[in-house]
C-alpha cells in the first residue's frame, strides 16, 4: 500500500501520461494557467499607478537627462576629459571667493557632461611646481599631466584637455555626435587656405597626410589654442609628449617662447613632418568659442567668437584673468546655457 502510494506521489500533476492528457486533465490546467494570467493581470490592474510610475522612471533614465533621476550611461570609457584646476595653487596670488566660485562650477559642468554620457573626468591640480631650480615651469605641465592621465585610464583613446575657464554650453551633445562620428570631414590637416593667423609654413617637405589623426587643435588670434584640445593614445602621442617636455629642448628655447607649450608645439608642428601629418584641426568654434573681450585685435571676426545662435558647443574664457573678470564671465555664461534649455524643459 505504502509503495503504491509511493509511486503516485512520485507522478506530477504536469508530467504527462502515458496515454496522453484527458479532456479533464486539460481542462485543469487550461484552468491553471488561465487563473494565473487572470490574478497577475489584477495585481497590475491593482497597482497600475506603480506600473505607470516604474515604466515612465524607465523611460526618463534611459533616453533624457532629466534632473533628479538616475540615468543609465550609454557610453563607453573611450573618452576622458582633463580638467585642469587650482591654477596656480595660491602661489603667484591668494585664491578669493570668486576664484573658488569658479572652479567649482567649472568642475560640476565638466562632471555632469562625463555622468550624462559615460565619460571619465580627471580633475587634475596644476598648482605651481618647482621643476628646476631657477624657475616655475607653469603650464608646461599640461605634458606631464596627460602622460599620468594616460597611465591612469589604460583602456581610454581619446583624452581632451580642457581648462578651468571653459563651460560646455550644450552638455546633451555627445563627443561622437559633434566631432569623432564624422572626424575626418570634421577635421582639415592641410592649411592651404584655412584660418593661419600666425602664417605658419602652408606645405613642408615629407608630411603624410593619410596617416591617422592622433592630435585635434584648433587656432585663434594668437595660433594654437590648448585651452581645449584632443590627444590620441598611440605610439606617436607617446613620441610627441616625450619631445614636447624633453628639458633639453626646453632649456633652448624656453626663453624666446612667450606662450610656453604653445609655442613649443607650433614649432615641432612647423619644423616636423612626422609631427604634422598626424595633427587635424577643427573650426575654432567648435570647441572653443571665445568671449567678447578676447583677441581684441581681432573683435570683428565672428569665427573666433561664441554665438548663442548658432548654439556653439563649448566658450573657453581666455585670458580673462588678464584685464576682465573670470567670474563674472563664467556665471553670465551659466546663466545663458540655462536659459538656452530653459524652453526645452517646459515643452517637455
Amino acid at each position: 500500500m505504502s509503495q503504491n502510494w509511493r509511486r503516485k506521489s512520485s507522478v506530477s500533476a504536469w508530467d504527462k501520461p502515458e496515454g496522453g492528457w484527458s479532456r479533464r486533465q486539460r481542462g485543469g490546467i487550461i484552468a491553471t494557467v488561465g487563473g494565473f494570467i487572470e490574478g497577475l493581470a489584477t495585481a497590475l490592474i491593482r497597482r497600475k499607478i506603480f506600473v505607470v510610475i516604474f515604466l515612465l522612471l524607465t523611460l526618463l533614465s534611459f533616453f533624457t537627462a532629466v534632473p533628479f533621476v538616475p540615468h543609465f550611461n550609454w557610453g563607453s570609457g573611450k573618452y576622458v576629459i582633463i580638467l585642469a584646476a587650482n591654477e596656480g595653487g595660491g602661489v603667484m596670488h591668494w585664491k578669493g571667493a570668486k576664484e573658488w566660485a569658479i572652479e567649482r562650477s567649472s568642475i560640476e559642468n565638466k562632471r555632469e557632461y562625463a555622468e550624462r554620457h559615460g565619460y571619465h573626468l580627471a580633475v587634475k591640480d596644476v598648482s605651481l611646481k618647482k621643476r628646476y631650480s631657477h624657475e616655475w615651469r607653469e603650464s608646461w605641465q599640461k605634458v606631464d599631466i596627460i602622460k599620468e592621465t594616460m597611465r591612469q585610464f589604460p583602456n581610454a583613446e581619446w583624452f581632451w584637455w580642457l581648462d578651468l575657464h571653459t563651460l560646455i554650453m550644450e552638455p546633451q551633445i555627445s563627443l561622437d555626435q559633434h566631432i569623432f562620428n564624422n572626424l575626418y570631414n570634421e577635421t582639415y590637416r592641410d592649411l592651404t587656405g584655412q584660418f593661419n593667423p600666425l602664417n605658419l609654413p602652408v606645405q613642408i617637405p615629407y608630411v603624410d597626410y593619410n596617416q591617422p589623426v592622433d592630435l585635434i587643435v584648433t587656432q585663434d588670434c594668437g595660433g594654437f589654442n590648448l585651452g581645449s584640445f584632443f590627444i590620441r593614445r598611440s605610439d606617436w602621442t607617446d613620441k610627441l609628449l616625450d619631445l614636447w617636455w624633453d628639458p633639453v629642448f626646453y632649456e633652448q628655447r624656453h626663453m624666446e617662447w612667450e606662450h610656453k607649450e604653445q609655442d613649443a608645439l607650433e614649432y615641432l608642428f612647423t619644423n616636423q613632418p612626422w609631427i604634422r601629418g598626424r595633427v587635424g584641426f577643427l573650426p575654432l568654434r567648435k570647441i572653443n568659442g571665445l568671449p567678447p573681450g578676447a583677441c581684441s585685435e581681432m573683435e570683428n571676426d565672428k569665427q573666433l567668437f561664441y554665438d548663442e545662435k548658432s548654439r556653439d558647443f563649448l566658450v573657453n574664457m581666455a585670458g580673462c584673468e588678464w584685464g576682465r573678470d573670470c567670474w563674472k564671465e563664467m556665471e553670465s555664461y551659466k546663466a545663458k546655457a540655462v536659459e538656452l534649455h530653459r524652453k526645452k524643459w517646459w515643452l517637455f
